[in-house]
């Protein structure tokens, strides 16, 4: 079962995660939760694979958020192995060695905003809607929401929304920067590809000491954030990779990294 509830994709350095509960608009059950996890954790050391990118099956959703049927049957105490089940994975997606891309191709409430916000990058439909709708239920987003969304967009602004309850479309998102970017639906995994082709072009090490050093800087002052930048600079130093972008660049020719 675990396996039908995700789609598993590699191409060309790419793998695609797309959720597969089109039938329940994506939402986020323990099974889904638990083959994400398993491919998170898998995806680290592999070399091969450069670019994570996050979808969901269908046209209507993204991920609508948790499984209500599902949380409806269980009793408090697995409602909280949930929050810690997906916060956990939010997080490890968020500090996940790789950059991540989430296509929200339409509508993304609760922890799929929430998915959202803990991949690197996001692009979305311009039919898309987004929303940390959980205070209508009577709860706060519980998989990072109070804490990333502010960070991206604001204080105010993320008060306004997790306060209100109130969702927004893909112009509004792009408007308050929760998105990068706005598509077409039909173009939407071909602007996401496009894109995931160019970091694939880069340097494997650089571009993980890049988020290490985004990720970690952002959590302190901007003093530290700079040492953290100077030492993951060092990283890259030593590398074969660095050589070879040193060698292509006199040689007017395209790098060959190698993650080494």
């Amino acid at each position: 079962m675990g396996e039908d509830v995700l789609r598993v994709e590699e191409a060309e350095g790419i793998l695609t995660l797309t959720l597969n509960r089109p039938e329940v608009m994506n939402s986020l059950n323990f099974a889904l939760l638990h083959a994400l996890r398993r491919e998170i954790e898998a995806v680290r050391f592999r070399r091969d694979l450069r670019v994570i990118l996050v979808t969901g099956a269908g046209d209507k959703a993204f991920c609508s958020g948790a499984d209500l049927k599902e949380r409806a049957t269980l009793p408090p105490e697995k409602v909280r192995e949930y929050i810690f089940t997906i916060r956990d994975l939010f997080t490890a997606i968020e500090q996940l060695n790789k950059p991540v891309i989430a296509a929200v191709n339409g509508v993304a409430l609760g922890g799929g905003t929430e998915l959202a916000l803990a991949c690197d990058i996001r692009l979305a439909a311009s039919t898309a809607t987004l929303g940390l709708t959980e205070t209508r239920l009577a709860i706060i987003p519980g998989a990072g929401g109070t804490q990333r969304l502010p960070r991206l967009v604001g204080r105010g602004k993320a008060k306004e929304l997790i306060f209100t309850g109130r969702r927004v479309d893909a112009e509004e998102a792009l408007a308050i920067g929760l998105v990068n970017r706005v598509c077409e639906p039909a173009a939407l995994l071909a602007e996401c590809r496009a894109m995931a082709a160019m970091i694939c072009e880069t340097g494997p090490i650089a571009i993980e000491q890049a988020k290490y050093a985004i990720n970690h800087g952002l959590e302190t002052d901007l003093a530290t954030g700079l040492a953290i930048e100077s030492n993951a600079y060092w990283v890259c130093i030593p590398t074969e990779d660095r050589l070879e972008g040193l060698a292509a660049f006199r040689e007017k020719r395209k790098p060959v990294y190698k993650g080494r």
